[in-house]
């Protein structure tokens, strides 16, 4: 309770007997919203003394006394005699500066508890469930009502040990927060993975009162971490299967492949044989990515059985072929150039299913001849017929090229495709550079045909160079 004086020299205002006093020295009194002055009429004691009472409105006072402002908190209630006849008004203040500052903080607590994305549960010394937020419901599947009173076991999963758990209680108890990941199990019945922090609450005498636990569930997180993993691992595998161009006396020989995702449906191999030739390979699977990854590897390994059982190119095709169709779904295919690099002869058969053509060029840069698909692609029919094609002998100076349709179909976002034309300029171009330069040439030709980082195919090159004798 105030005396006169003191809300006068507080709060700028004379607490009278009759209305029309005290009205006449308000000053700076304004509504919760701190703009709205506050109208004679509504200051509390006026209301008193119309009989109204008036219970714990807050109130904000700023003037000559109070430069920075106060927030009081005011009750009223009107005086009455023993007939029931209002005679006054009796007016109690109470600076409520640091208790409203604190309440807000109590509410903006209560908010960021309530609309955090991560799960938040607020348990006894007992462990016994107080409080939940509408994010744990959503995680967990458990409504407030359903996870009150109750104890965090009803999200136990039953994956992780006694050991796991005596740990983490020796942890809490000695105060120190709990973090870790820990495999929930939701109302359905689910697994999730839940990246978890537990904390022990005190009162002002250090005495233990709560535990809340905050968690997030990172389920997909750790799955995507987990493809993505797997996706390197399968990676790491099919680069190995890129064989390193043999060193072969009379030629050189370069290759590269670029994959549009972590793993490609494109491949390249060399494969020596006993009478000093080597069988190249250049295949693509449809599409690309893990899918076509695995089909190529499925491929590769087909062919490379075949081949040594020195069969010639086309039965190898053939072969292939009916094992393919065993083995791919309806609609899937891989198209297969298969060459035999007769170093004795300097020469180069082939036969080619369904791929891409391939070229040789004259030590000038012109086109010697297209070496253009001798049978369907493999896994599609099961009547196919593939022919080998002719030696064709590789002179000094001439080159081979061979490549995949992620090369000449390399598309600009306006339509435009980087072409078979472009792919022999680039060649003729840099004739006198080593095999793997005009090979890993080409990819880089490719990308800057296409603006920014978007790839829309493997892209595979294995060039051959006649060396001058």
């Amino acid at each position: 309770m105030f005396s006169n004086a003191a809300a006068q020299r507080l709060f700028g205002i004379g607490i009278a007997e009759a209305p029309c006093d005290a009205c006449a020295s308000v000053e700076g009194w304004y509504l919760p919203d701190r703009v709205s002055v506050l109208s004679p009429d509504q200051l509390p004691l006026v209301r008193a003394i119309r009989g109204e009472k008036v219970e714990d409105e807050l109130v904000f006072v700023r003037n000559s006394r109070q430069r920075s402002g106060v927030w009081i908190r005011v009750n009223a209630w009107p005086l009455k005699d023993l007939d029931g006849t209002v005679s006054g008004g009796v007016v109690m203040f109470q600076d409520f500066t640091q208790g409203r500052e604190a309440l807000q903080t109590g509410v903006l607590l209560s908010r960021i508890a309530e609309q955090t994305v991560d799960g938040v549960m607020l348990t006894d010394t007992d462990g016994v469930i107080q409080y939940v937020n509408p994010a744990f419901e959503a995680t967990t599947g458990y409504s407030r009502d359903e996870a009150l009173g109750k104890t965090p076991r009803i999200l136990k999963s039953g994956l992780h040990d006694a050991e796991f758990y005596r740990q983490m209680w020796a942890r809490l108890a000695q105060g120190l927060p709990f973090k870790g990941m820990v495999i929930n199990r939701k109302k359905t019945g689910e697994l999730y993975w839940s990246q978890q922090t537990i904390t022990s609450m005190r009162d002002e005498t250090a005495h233990l009162t709560h535990f809340v636990s905050v968690s997030q569930d990172v389920t997909e997180l750790r799955k995507k971490h987990e493809q993505e993993f797997q996706l390197q691992l399968a990676r790491d595998v099919q680069q190995r299967f890129y064989a390193t161009p043999p060193v072969v006396a009379g030629f050189d020989i370069g290759a590269s492949v670029y994959s549009a995702d972590e793993t490609g449906g494109d491949n390249f191999d060399f494969i020596s044989m006993a009478d000093g030739s080597v069988v190249i390979v250049v295949a693509d699977a449809k599409g690309h990515g893990f899918s076509s990854a695995l089909v190529m590897a499925l491929t590769r390994a087909y062919v490379r059985c075949f081949v040594t059982m020195e069969l010639e190119l086309d039965e190898i095709l053939d072969r292939v072929n009916q094992m393919l169709l065993k083995d791919l779904k309806h609609g899937d295919f891989v198209t297969v150039f298969l060459a035999r690099l007769n170093t004795s002869h300097r020469s180069l058969s082939y036969a080619s299913a369904g791929h891409l053509p391939g070229f040789v060029f004259f030590e000038s840069g012109n086109v010697k001849c297209t070496l253009d698909s001798t049978g369907p692609p493999l896994g599609l029919f099961s009547e196919n017929k593939f022919s080998l094609r002719p030696a064709i002998r590789l002179d000094p100076g001439e080159i081979a090229l061979f490549i995949t349709d992620g090369v000449t179909e390399s598309t600009t976002p306006d339509g435009h495709q980087f072409g078979a034309q472009r792919v022999l300029d680039h060649v003729r171009a840099h004739s006198h550079e080593s095999a793997s330069n005009i090979s890993n040439g080409i990819y880089s030709a490719t990308r800057a045909f296409v603006p920014g980082n978007l790839q829309d195919d493997d892209i595979t090159s294995v060039i051959i160079k006649a060396d001058h004798a």
